[in-house]
């Protein structure tokens, strides 16, 4: 009975260590939800945050400047810092990271991560900011790697070995942090939720560094014509380029674990203005795209959705919802608690890591976040 025993211990210590190495989720649990959280708009009130309703915090964002990870406001950061760690008193098991990059600030990933000594220079930068101000994490949000993005960003082919390489430099310094503290320190990573960011990177390879791989199912930006920006399936009233089905299964046959990879949300809408003829709103033709970027969807349940001219519907085959006011003739897809539903469900039938969104203040009431819980209850 006492080797049984023990050979029944380590088996299960064999468990711990086998999905503590991998940074995949145990059998038994329960989807991550990560929020972004801006720290770029000033001080973060943290009485604002649910933080019982989230598994983890990822900071937006941290800059790179001389190749190197760099708090852009450094007071305002480390402040900020000192807030959201007191959320752990709500919620000790919450995992706060720092988020580098992001849209705006991805232009100089290129440059620090082009050789060995500065990829060394970068990760420990990086893993020294989590050291200092008592974090759990990292997380990498290089919008476009080996493409042209933003004006001015720098890249080159380079970027899709080095993308990689990356990711391990990172992987050691985080490890070393382990130690020290302890504690597994998590590496993350958010990428294009459409399958043209897999011709950019090695993504089969890099997943082995990292805990989750945050995909950016929205923002799918239209041509000319009036469409979803973060719908769950292909929509059958547009030719559909995108969708986050479609993602998730490409960065799955690219060789990432399905239980790494975390649906992107969108806490907001996009607004279009269509043409004078449009009808129906989804499939019409754009005339502009000023003010694309929407309200919060807070906002826009309180006072714009079947309200002032706006009619809201469903497209049953993407999952995923839209406004048109027929009078002004401007179009709005965003997520609502419907979408959400259907994408946690996705979420658990398909065995994924779980959810992430942009971003918190986004939906102040709490409205999606509420529902994220109730679907993954």
């Amino acid at each position: 009975m006492s080797k049984l025993r023990n050979g029944i211990a380590t088996i299960c210590l064999m468990s711990i260590v086998f999905f503590g190495s991998l940074g995949m989720k145990k059998p038994d649990q329960k989807p991550v939800v990560i929020g972004y959280v801006v720290g770029f708009n000033g001080l973060i009130n943290a009485e604002t945050i649910d933080a019982t309703q989230l598994t983890h915090i990822n900071y937006a964002f941290v800059n790179i400047k001389n190749n190197e990870a760099h708090l852009e406001d450094y007071k305002r950061d480390v402040e900020n810092f000192k807030r959201l760690n007191t959320l752990k008193q709500k919620n000790p098991s919450l995992q706060l990271l720092i988020s580098i990059g992001g849209w705006a600030w991805s232009e100089n990933f290129s440059d620090a991560v082009l050789t060995d000594s500065l990829r060394k220079r970068f990760a420990v930068s990086a893993v020294n900011l989590i050291r200092e101000h008592q974090l759990d994490g990292v997380d990498i949000d290089w919008e476009y790697p080996g493409i042209p993005g933003e004006e001015g960003n720098v890249y080159r082919k380079e970027d899709e070995e080095n993308f990689t390489l990356m990711f391990k430099e990172l992987r050691k310094e985080l490890d070393i942090l382990a130690k020290e503290t302890g504690k597994k320190k998590l590496l993350t990573t958010a990428t294009g939720g459409f399958t043209s960011f897999l011709d950019q990177t090695d993504m089969g390879k890099a997943q082995q560094y990292l805990d989750f791989v945050n995909l950016m199912t929205y923002d799918y930006y239209p041509n000319k014509v009036a469409c979803h920006h973060t719908n769950l399936y292909a929509s059958k009233s547009y030719p559909s380029v995108h969708s986050a089905d479609k993602a998730i299964k490409a960065y799955i046959n690219a060789g990432v674990p399905a239980s790494k990879i975390v649906i992107g949300l969108a806490f907001y809408g996009r607004n279009l203005t269509l043409s004078p003829s449009a009808q129906k709103g989804l499939g019409d033709s754009i005339v502009s795209m000023v003010n694309h970027y929407g309200k919060g969807f807070t906002f826009l349940k309180d006072s714009l959705i079947n309200q002032k001219g706006f009619v809201a519907y469903k497209d049953e085959d993407a999952k995923a919802p839209f406004m048109f006011n027929a009078g002004t003739k401007q179009f709005i897809s965003y997520d609502n608690e419907w979408s959400v539903a259907h994408k946690c469900e996705y979420v658990l039938q398909h065995k994924l890591g779980g959810v992430m969104f942009w971003e918190y203040h986004s939906d102040k009431k709490g409205y999606l976040l509420n529902q994220i819980t109730k679907s993954f209850r």
